[in-house]
């Protein structure tokens, strides 16, 4: 039972969803342009990154513990406050590592350092999704879900085009050399200090915020011990369910060729043409991603919503996944032609706007599985795998790039992923997924409203 809730949702839901999203691209896609602009191998910078997608392939393990342990309001505050810290922490560490000139390609120390600071902060980011998504439900009323849920999702993608484009693009700013620039400059790689310790503020600035507006509903409360083992019912039920060989296949195959493109493009637009690479500076490639990236993702969501809200995810499942795996043709063609600024800006904005569109169908897909009376654990094992179908391939994408050269890696990527279009022809055969789609087509309720 909720209790009435005196504070609008749009106090708490957009800034919740943008301070989920920002240290998820972080820890994901921004390490990996530190690393390139550090120096650091291709091969290193995939495979040591590839890592930080553990924590949310493991989340599901602990979320039992989230649930009984504290309120849900708690662990979002707590989430919060640990990342400002774990900022805070990667700030100082890349003033020493400017300061005593230790960012040469072979010290470990500042690389194992600041990865485990990164893998820190993976674990509690993904235990903030966790907590973020049970208050979600717990504080809002099923019509305000409903109404969110389109909210949220466009915040967390703004986050994620905020950390990996602007924020890119005013670090690479504040270390541009020339007397005529009238902004604030710094030595390189202090820039890099600096944006960490812009993200502590923030973060903890959004404890306090948050700390002042959450609201504290009735039902927010630790669970109680249940009478069997629900960890253990979860995992039999969603892994015993018919079609769950379909199933799993889907989940981790739909995005093999965004995950060989992850790690890989940004060291592709970052690096030096001799390198066979596009030599894209580092605030033309935050300009880039903050400005062109930030309106296509979200045309690309909004798009999506509305035709999966209008034909239904039967019909669309089939244009989305070829649109999702148009950008490693893209990538390929640039490799090979090397085309101009206005052209690569183009192509990475037709990027934003098809992968906003096609991971549409994606989410919805996981919430039509994700049904019955575990269908939050549902979800998270769900998306869980969805992080160990990302984490292999671009981990092995780096090593593949050096081997090969990005030419011939990214025609090769472009061929792999055209296996999201064999598994398409799956979701087809799987009787839950139809009979879902009916069943809230046919009553225009929210999925949130499912028993």
């Amino acid at each position: 039972m909720k209790t009435k809730n005196p504070v609008s949702p749009w106090a708490y839901v957009p800034s919740l969803y943008f301070l989920e999203g920002l240290p998820y691209i972080i820890i994901n896609t921004v390490s990996a342009v530190l690393y390139a602009d550090l120096g650091y191998s291709n091969t290193q910078i995939a495979f040591w990154t590839g890592w930080l997608y553990l924590p949310w392939i493991l989340k599901m393990f602990w979320s039992p513990l989230v649930d009984s342990r504290s309120t849900k309001r708690r662990w979002l505050l707590g989430a919060q406050i640990t990342l400002a810290a774990v900022f805070l922490f990667l700030a100082a560490l890349n003033a020493w590592n400017a300061f005593s000139h230790a960012q040469e390609v072979n010290n470990l120390n500042f690389l194992s350092l600041s990865l485990f600071g990164f893998l820190a902060g993976a674990f509690v980011s993904a235990t903030q999704d966790i907590a973020m998504d049970g208050y979600y439900l717990l504080t809002l009323n099923p019509q305000e879900q409903s109404y969110f849920v389109g909210i949220r999702t466009i915040f967390y993608r703004l986050a994620m085009i905020f950390g990996s484009g602007i924020l890119v693009a005013a670090a690479g700013a504040l270390a541009k050399p020339g007397k005529e620039s009238v902004c604030l400059t710094v030595p390189w790689p202090y820039n890099w200090a600096l944006l960490f310790l812009f993200l502590a503020v923030l973060f903890a600035l959004g404890a306090l915020y948050h700390q002042r507006v959450l609201p504290k509903p009735a039902s927010d409360r630790p669970a109680q011990p249940p009478k069997e083992n629900a960890w253990n019912a979860s995992f039999k039920t969603y892994f015993t369910q018919q079609n769950i060989v379909y199933i799993l296949l889907f989940i981790l195959l739909y995005r093999l060729g965004d995950a060989l493109l992850e790690k890989t493009v940004p060291l592709f637009l970052l690096r030096g043409a001799q390198e066979g690479a596009m030599g894209v500076s580092l605030q033309n490639y935050g300009l880039i991603k903050g400005t062109l990236g930030l309106g296509a993702v979200i045309a690309g969501n909004l798009a999506g919503g509305w035709l999966l809200g209008k034909y239904g995810f039967k019909k669309c499942i089939w244009p989305f996944a070829v649109i999702l795996i148009l950008p490693n043709f893209f990538y390929a063609y640039m490799a090979w032609a090397k085309p101009g600024l206005s052209v690569t800006a183009a192509l990475i904005t037709l990027e934003h706007f098809g992968n906003g569109l096609a991971l549409m169908a994606f989410n919805v897909f996981i919430m039509y599985i994700s049904i019955g009376e575990y269908k939050t654990s549902h979800y998270a094992i769900s998306t869980g795998i969805m992080a160990l179908g990302m984490m292999v391939p671009s981990m092995l994408s780096g090593w593949l790039q050096t081997h090969f050269g990005y030419e011939t890696f990214f025609w090769a990527a472009s061929l792999l992923s055209l296996v999201t279009l064999a598994v398409v022809p799956l979701t087809g055969k799987i009787k839950t997924l139809t009979d879902t789609e009916k069943h809230f087509r046919s009553r225009a309720i929210g999925l949130q409203d499912a028993d």
